[in-house]
């Protein structure tokens, strides 16, 4: 552990004492309280954030606006299971998977069982994820230049092949639905040669199909549908008060503190690879607690806890990760870092 040595600590301990001054920490505490607002609103993702945020860092100092930027990224995958949760709309494309789970324990009155353990699996999962940026910092250089065209390839097929752990009794429903999205995907512009796959000549088609409206169209509307023919609440029987149900959500975090730890150190290695964003991760988490966890295949999709507490406790150490990549090499492993990498 050569990497380890008495310089690389002075350097994090700088590091934290440049951070932890007065002027700074309330920049990061504005940028948290910013996430937090852009993340409850279905379709608002990290763009928005940074274009709202970016304009105000030109004069800032650099430390600072890190820091600000960085806090309003970091907690926009949190505060985006509130939709998905109570309302069954995913407030990012990595809240996906959690509404599988969170939105019938919503309707079983579960609603802050559920609202707790996405909480705190996504304060352990970031937890786990900070460890793993502050110890594979030195080391991951090689790890990140040796992935090329064919491992994304094989990590995009083990995606797709995700699909069949996914489907339950319905594999051939699965394969549809995947065959369907890899032909959404493949409208626009290729990257590769700059080809235009089935644009026809609409100018919008050429940056192909937006994620968001998509999940939000599949998601939203069928939800709001039934909420409007029904006119009823969506939980009839509330079974936690909201006391009982953060204390019982924290309970369950802790009591699956194995299956927080696995699914929140695959987040982070996901989330080191450029190009692998939340949209894929918390589905992998999802089906990795599907396969291994105890009775999973019978209890999930229809409100089990631990279906929220993976994908949750993947995405926000995906948030760690994903820091790798852009301190190391200034590639920014989603879209929505392109201005922390800059500065």
């Amino acid at each position: 552990m050569e990497f380890f040595n008495d310089a690389t600590l002075m350097a994090a301990g700088h590091a934290l004492s440049t951070l932890l001054q007065f002027n700074r920490i309330i920049f990061l505490v504005f940028g948290v309280t910013v996430g937090l607002a852009i993340g409850l609103l279905p379709g608002i993702g990290g763009l928005t954030g940074f274009a709202l945020l970016v304009p105000f860092t030109y004069t800032m100092d650099p430390y600072a606006a890190f820091a600000m930027l960085l806090g309003m990224a970091s907690v926009i995958t949190t505060s985006d299971v509130i939709p998905a949760v109570l309302f069954g709309v995913p407030g990012h494309a990595a809240s996906q998977a959690t509404v599988l789970d969170g939105l019938p324990m919503t309707k079983r009155g579960e609603a802050s069982r559920a609202l707790s353990a996405c909480y705190m699996s996504s304060l352990m999962g970031g937890l786990i994820g900070a460890v793993i940026l502050a110890v594979s910092l030195p080391l991951v250089r090689p790890f990140v230049l040796s992935i090329g065209t064919p491992e994304m390839l094989s990590l995009t097929v083990f995606g797709v092949s995700m699909v069949s752990a996914l489907s339950g009794n319905a594999p051939l429903r699965g394969v549809v639905a995947a065959c369907f999205g890899i032909l959404v995907g493949m409208i626009g512009t290729n990257v590769a040669t700059g080809q235009m796959r089935w644009t026809g000549d609409i100018l919008y088609l050429q940056d192909g199909i937006p994620l968001v409206p998509i999940i939000l169209g599949i998601f939203a509307l069928p939800e709001l549908c039934e909420l409007a023919i029904r006119r009823t609440a969506i939980a009839q029987n509330v079974q936690f008060t909201s006391r009982e149900g953060m204390r019982q959500g924290v309970v369950d975090s802790f009591r699956n503190w194995f299956l927080v730890l696995r699914c929140g150190g695959l987040g982070a290695i996901l989330g080191a690879v450029p190009g692998i964003t939340g949209a894929v991760t918390d589905w992998i988490a999802y089906g990795h607690a599907l396969q291994t966890a105890k009775g999973a295949k019978q209890s999930f999709t229809k409100g089990d806890v631990r279906g929220v507490i993976a994908p949750e406790a993947a995405n926000n150490a995906r948030e760690g990760g994903s820091l790798v990549p852009m301190l190391s090499f200034g590639v920014p492993a989603a879209q929505r870092r392109p201005f922390c990498s800059a500065r």
